[in-house]
């Protein structure tokens, strides 16, 4: 009886794409399985965990950048209607 490959757990990425097309393939790979590959099925989950941080943070920074530049417009526009 031999045992599976574990995966070996990779590096958190860094970017959003990065993040966000393991998060799609992780997503992919889970919904195509009969049966479900508990042997790496943490390291799947701690992967996706670690992507899923990586979108959120990048999105709430566009968030606060994007809030932050809507703010200084109206500002501006408040401004010259005076």
């Amino acid at each position: 009886m031999t045992t599976p490959a574990r995966k070996r757990k990779k590096a958190a990425p860094k970017t959003f794409k990065a993040a966000y097309d393991i998060l799609k393939t992780n997503a992919a790979q889970l919904q195509q399985q009969d049966e479900p590959d508990i042997d790496n099925l943490m390291t799947t989950v701690e992967e996706s965990i670690a992507a899923y941080r990586v979108c959120e943070t990048r999105i709430n920074a566009v968030q606060q950048a994007l809030d932050a530049a809507f703010a200084e417009e109206d500002s501006i526009s408040v401004d010259s209607e005076s």
